[in-house]
Formats: structure tokens, sequence, C-alpha cells
């Protein structure tokens, strides 16, 4: 009786979930105003300066009307804007949008607030994929091909990784949120050896610190015809995750409630599994191994505005790719003449960010 109550409160208070309050529509629109300015100051601060009045004028006149373009800016500033630096910023927005809502779905998922995208054991499995691919495919191709297979081989890595996982955390019964990080764990490790040992046995040092710099995670890569995909899978993604968030905060409220409410859990932890391993692949294929924002941003934000997914979701992906904007541009200036893994920027940057969440704005997983 005293759990039948419980499970009574706990629906009683899915049910009062209050939709987005004007507090929260202001600090989203505030995040996308500041997203749209961190773009052109990021895309403005480099080796060469270029002040960000004429970032705005470039990016206008080449969608509105480029044929003017010619007479208003320096010749040089229109290709280091729109070939070099504008699709690297914008797959970092993309990139740090999917990373952060791949982190809110999954800890929602798996019930865990120490869940990321790479539960799966995805950064161990496209790590593999990638060392192989550097190890030995790059020999077979040439030129732009290698760009292609590196990404190829590290999304088929992540996505085998993640079946492996799915198969271990079924045997025996239906998939759990216990079962699913055990097995991601063991599959992390059995991705993690195979590579070192790859790693050990080479006598290229040239591979060694390609795959180094691969697993710390980089925008180089950004240009227009690697931009597509990741796009249009992450704008997939939010669109379909938008329309889950019932689902979501159901998964909060634990097994019991679901069950009262009718809703197969079971059943939703594998499809949301399957889409994440999907979006992390491919982000990943793109620029490597990048950290923390997918554990973090999610935790930032339930701060923020609670743990309704439908006022989470929208700050979570805006504070993502705001956070790995102005990541990227730390990692291009900090150092004079090379350009610092984005990985390293981003852990040294989001550990402080969780040390504060935790001792000054504590609060319990699924709650406000």
């Amino acid at each position: 009786m005293k759990n039948l109550m419980k499970t009574k409160i706990e629906i009683q208070d899915y049910k009062n979930l209050k939709p987005v309050k004007l507090s929260n529509t202001i600090i989203v629109i505030g995040l996308f105003i500041f997203l749209m300015i961190s773009i052109i100051f990021a895309v403005a601060i480099g080796s060469v300066k270029i002040p960000a009045m004429d970032v705005y004028k470039v990016i206008i006149y080449k969608i509105f009307s480029p044929e003017s373009l010619e007479y208003n800016t320096q010749a040089t500033f229109i290709d280091i804007i729109w070939q070099i630096r504008l699709p690297r910023v914008l797959l970092g927005v993309i990139v740090g949008m999917g990373l952060a809502l791949g982190g809110v779905v999954m800890q929602a998922t798996v019930q865990n607030p120490l869940a990321d995208p790479y539960l799966l054991g995805i950064s161990s499995g496209a790590t593999f994929g990638a060392t192989f691919f550097i190890l030995i495919g790059s020999n077979i191709l040439i030129g732009s091909f290698q760009n292609l297979g590196l990404a190829f081989c590290g999304f088929i890595g992540a996505f085998m990784a993640s079946m492996l996982v799915f198969r271990l955390s079924s045997i025996g019964g239906r998939i759990t949120p216990v079962k699913l990080v055990l097995s991601g764990m063991v599959v992390n490790l059995i991705c993690s050896a195979f590579s070192s040992l790859m790693i050990y046995l080479t006598n290229d040092n040239n591979a060694v610190r390609s795959i180094t710099e691969w697993t710390m995670g980089s925008l180089t890569a950004g240009n227009w015809s690697n931009l597509w995909l990741p796009s249009i899978v992450v704008v997939f993604m939010i669109v379909f995750f938008l329309c889950q968030c019932r689902i979501m905060n159901t998964m909060l409220l634990g097994d019991e409630a679901a069950i009262t409410l009718g809703i197969d859990l079971n059943k939703y932890r594998k499809l949301y599994m399957i889409t994440i391993a999907v979006l992390t692949g491919v982000l990943v294929a793109n620029c490597g191994i990048i950290g923390f924002i997918g554990l973090v941003i999610p935790h930032i934000t339930r701060s923020l505005v609670g743990s309704n997914h439908k006022n989470n979701l929208p700050v979570a992906m805006l504070i993502g790719s705001s956070f790995l904007v102005w990541a990227d541009v730390v990692a291009r200036i900090v150092l004079k003449n090379m350009e610092m893994p984005i990985g390293i920027i981003t852990s040294a940057i989001g550990a402080p960010f969780f040390i504060y969440i935790i001792i000054k704005r504590a609060y319990s997983f699924g709650e406000r």
C-alpha cells in the first residue's frame, strides 16, 4: 500500500510538470542570441584578426547578395571567413548540439547522472576503427579518400561497438539500465585493449601521433562538403527527441510509474540507444572524441530549468553548441603557431563546472 501511494504521488507529480514558463522562454531566446554572437566572434578570432562587422557582412552578402560582396570586403577576408572558419564554427555548433542532446537522452534512458553519449562503448569502438584505418587502411587510400576512409571506419567501429553492447545487455532477459552500463564498460575495455595492442605493435610514430590527436578531438576537418551529413542527422534527432519529452520524463519516474501509465520503457530504451549510437557515431566520425560535453551540459541545464525535458533539451543544446564554439576558439589561440586538441579544452573547462554544480547547486537527479 505504501509503494502504491508513492507511485500515485509520482504520477501526480509527472502530470503536474508545467509547460515552458516565460523565464525559460527568455533563457532560450537569450542563449540563441548569445550563440549567434558567438559564431560571429569565433569566426573573427584567429591568427588573422578580422573585424566582427566584416564577418557579419560576408555572411549576409554570401547568403543574400553574393555578386556585390567583392566590392564591400577584402577578397582575402572572404576566403578565410567563408571557406575556412565559418564551416569549422558551424561544425562546432552542430557537434555541440548533438553531444549535449545525446547526454540528456542517455542520462534519462539509463537513469544515471554519470551517463554520456559514449556510454555504449562508442568512443572506444570509434577509436578502434580509426586506429585500424590509420595503421592499415591509410596505406591503401590516397588524397581526400583518406579523410573519408577515416570517418567511415570511425563510424563503423562506433556502431559495431554499440550493437555489441545491445547484444550483451539483452542476454538473460530484458535490457535494463544496469546491464547497459555494465555491457558498455565491457565493450569499452575490449576495444581499448585491441586498440592499444595495435598501437604497441606498430613502429610508425607518425601514425601513433595521428591516432592520439584523433582521440583528443578536433574541428579542423570542418568544411562545407562534410558539414551536411552531421547537420541532417542532428536536426532529425532534435525533432525526434523534442517529440519524446513525455516518455523521457516518465523514465525519470522509474519503471513502476511507467507500467502504471502503460508505457513500455524497454522498447523506448532500445530505440533511444540505437538513435543515440547513430548520432554519436556520425559526430565522432567527423571530429574525433570530444568528451565532457555530454556529461556536464545536462547537469548545468537541470540546475537552470529543472528536469522537464520540454525545457531541458533546448537549453542543453544551445549551451552545448556555444560551449564547444568557444572551446574551439581557445584551442586555436592558446598556443602560438599550433593548435591544441579541443578535447583537452573541454575537459579542462568542464571539470570545474562539474565540481561547482556538485558543491553549490546540489539537486537530486530527476528533480528540480
